[in-house]
């Protein structure tokens, strides 16, 4: 039996749509059950009201639960009231559901994380994805973590805030000179580097899988295969790193969902890339073309 939490999250509405394809029936940990109806299919899941930051909603969700697939973070996309939210959701929430599964009979959690995760200042976002990792890592739980580069697909954040900015603003702005290298996935591979690892809990525990597409991407280059999806025309200027990052707190506070967060910020101060082999030498497949993607499907 596995329970997702995060299934309402842009990789948990893929994962469930996947395991409900197979025949599975989850179970989905969500805060609004009304709201959950209106991204998953009710009538094929088990939805379970809670919360991984109220402790006391996790001990029936993980009743009869072997395996939990944990997905429920606040991502860099996301405009937060303060970063303290960080903190309590990914970390305190990771630590709650971490005691309780190990309470519980639960087995193993596998963790969705993300490329390039480290060490940062206290109360960060970077810094609250590391602990929540170590969190995991520590426990007496068997563990799984899954760290993806940034995600492609229809809807996903980074590529759509990226094309929210390219019909907005006459210009677009290349962070620190836009040559920081990213390794686009597309969320349906992700998944199913998820569903191969829950296929095979022995091979993949106590594993840190670091996954991206096939090619790598300047920022830049992103820019150019979103403005020819989109047929746009727009002058890519230089924009020093700390000016943009004031840009981004300006649009946090201004706008409901502003195109680019100071979190996502975090993402160009280093290279978002691993082995291009990685997917394929890991898991026996080959990673959707961002290229080809944008050429078959256009940006959605």
């Amino acid at each position: 039996m596995i329970l997702i939490t995060g299934a309402t999250g842009y990789i948990g509405r893929h994962l469930v749509a996947r395991l409900v394809e197979q025949g599975e029936r989850p179970r989905c940990l969500v805060r609004d059950i009304h709201r959950a109806a209106q991204f998953l299919p009710v009538e094929k899941i088990e939805l379970v009201h809670g919360d991984t930051t109220q402790p006391e909603t996790l001990p029936a969700a993980l009743k009869g639960i072997d395996t939990v697939v944990h997905a429920a973070f606040i991502t860099a996309d996301r405009k937060v009231a303060s970063s303290e939210l960080y903190n309590k959701t990914n970390v305190g929430g990771t630590a709650n559901l971490v005691k309780a599964a190990e309470e519980a009979t639960v087995d193993r959690i596998i963790e969705i994380s993300g490329l390039g995760t480290k060490p940062d200042k206290p109360g960060s976002y970077m810094q609250g994805r590391y602990l929540s990792e170590h969190l995991l890592i520590e426990s007496r739980l068997q563990w799984t973590i899954i760290r993806p580069s940034v995600l492609f697909g229809k809807g996903a954040p980074f590529i759509k805030g990226l094309v929210d900015l390219i019909k907005t603003a006459p210009v677009v702005p290349l962070i620190g000179g836009g040559k920081v290298l990213f390794q686009p996935i597309h969320v349906d591979d992700v998944v199913s580097v998820i569903l191969k690892t829950l296929q095979d809990p022995q091979g993949t525990s106590g594993k840190i899988y670091t996954i991206g597409g096939p090619e790598y991407y300047s920022f830049s280059q992103v820019f150019d295969e979103l403005l020819q999806a989109t047929h746009k025309h727009r002058l890519k200027v230089y924009a020093p790193t700390p000016l943009v990052g004031i840009g981004a707190a300006v649009m946090e506070a201004v706008l409901p969902r502003p195109p680019l967060t100071r979190a996502a910020m975090t993402l160009f101060s280093f290279d978002n890339t691993t082995d291009l082999q990685s997917v394929e030498r890991d898991f026996g497949f080959r990673p959707r073309s961002f290229h080809e993607y944008l050429q078959t499907e256009g940006v959605l």
